[in-house]
C-alpha cells in the first residue's frame, strides 16, 4: 500500500474520532439537560431569575419613572399602598419602579462583567494548558499575583484615581479583575482534554493550535466555564452593591441596587422598606444565582450517571 492510500486512512480515522467526539457531547449534553431539570434547587432558581430578567426587560409596561419624584414633600417616605406597592423614598421616588429598573443595570453589570472575566480567564487558561512550558509558567505566575490580592483593593485603586466612574469602564474593571480563579479551572481542564484522541485527531488533520483550541478543547472545557459564569455573576452583583454603597460604584441617579441601599439606609428607621426590598432582590437574585450554578454543577459533572 502506497503513502498516499496511508494518509488517507490516517484521515478517514481521525475524521471518525471527531465525528464520534461530537456525538459523545450531544449525548452528554441531553443527559445533562435531564439532570438539570431534575435537580431540586434547578426550577425554584430558574423561576427566580427568569422573574426579575422579564421585569427588567418589560420595565417601561411595568413600572412608572424611576427618577420622577411627584410630590417632594406630600408623597415622601409613604409606606407600601396600592399606588406605590413599595412605598416611595425621601425623594418621593416609587421604590419598585426604581426597582425594576435597577434590576436592569445590577442585572446588566452583573452578567456583561462576568462575560469579560469569563472570556478573558478561559482564553489565558486555554493557552496555559494548551502550550505549557514557559507559557504556561508566565501566565499562571500572573494568575497568582491576581489571586494574591484581594479584588475590592484593585477596585479601590482604580477608581481612585476618578471622583466618579462611567458604567462601561466600571463593567470593565470588575470584568477584569475577576478572571483568576476562571483561568485556573479551564487551566486544570484543558491539561487533561489536551491528551485525548480528538485532539490528536484533529492535529492529524492539520489544525493549528488556535483552530484546535477554540473548536476543540474549549466546548469540552464548557461545564466549568458555564458553573464559574452562573457563580461569578452572583459575586459581581454583591460587588458591585457593596460598591455603590461606599458611593463609588455606579453613579446617580441611576438606579441600581446598591445605590437604593446606600440612599435608603439613613432613613432606615422612618421608612425602612427603601433599603430593605433592595436588599431582599439582591439575595433572592444571588440565592437563585447560586442554586443554578449548583444545579449545572451536578448536572455537568461527568461522574454522574444515568440519564
Amino acid at each position: 500500500m502506497n503513502l498516499g492510500k496511508w494518509l488517507a486512512l490516517a484521515a478517514a480515522g481521525a475524521v471518525a474520532l471527531l465525528a464520534a467526539a461530537a456525538v459523545r457531547r450531544r449525548a452528554a449534553a441531553s443527559a445533562a439537560g435531564r439532570r438539570f431539570l431534575a435537580h431540586p434547587t434547578a426550577t425554584p432558581g430558574v423561576f427566580i431569575l427568569a422573574f426579575f430578567v422579564t421585569i427588567a426587560l418589560a420595565a417601561p409596561f411595568v413600572a412608572l419613572d424611576p427618577n420622577s419624584m411627584p410630590g417632594i414633600v406630600d408623597l415622601r417616605d409613604r409606606p407600601p399602598s396600592v399606588l406605590h406597592p413599595l412605598g416611595t423614598d425621601v425623594y418621593s421616588r416609587d421604590v419598585w419602579s426604581r426597582i425594576v429598573y435597577g434590576a436592569r443595570i445590577s442585572l446588566g453589570i452583573g452578567a456583561l462583567a462576568t462575560l469579560v472575566a469569563v472570556t478573558v480567564g478561559a482564553g489565558v487558561g486555554a493557552v496555559a494548558g494548551y502550550f505549557r512550558r514557559w507559557v504556561d509558567a508566565a501566565l499562571m505566575r500572573l494568575v497568582d499575583v491576581g489571586l494574591s490580592m484581594p479584588r475590592i483593593f484593585l477596585l479601590l485603586m482604580a477608581v481612585a484615581l476618578w471622583e466618579r466612574v462611567p458604567l462601561a469602564p466600571l463593567v470593565l474593571l470588575i470584568g477584569l479583575t475577576g478572571w483568576f480563579g476562571t483561568s485556573r479551572l479551564v487551566r486544570a481542564e484543558v491539561l487533561s482534554l489536551r491528551e485525548r484522541e480528538f485532539v490528536a485527531a484533529a492535529q492529524a488533520l492539520g489544525a493549528g493550535p488556535a483552530r484546535v483550541i477554540f473548536r476543540h478543547v474549549l466546548p469540552n472545557a464548557a461545564a466549568p466555564i458555564i458553573v464559574s459564569a452562573a457563580l461569578g455573576i452572583g459575586n459581581v452583583m454583591l460587588l458591585e452593591a457593596g460598591l455603590s454603597f461606599l458611593g463609588i460604584g455606579v453613579p446617580s441617579p441611576a438606579p441600581s441596587w446598591g445605590s437604593l441601599i446606600y440612599d435608603g439606609w439613613q432613613h432606615m428607621a422612618a421608612a425602612p422598606w427603601t433599603s430593605t426590598f433592595p436588599g431582599l432582590a439582591i439575595a433572592l437574585v444571588v440565592m437563585a444565582l447560586n442554586a443554578v450554578g449548583d444545579a449545572l454543577r451536578d448536572a455537568l459533572d461527568p461522574r454522574q450517571e444515568g440519564p
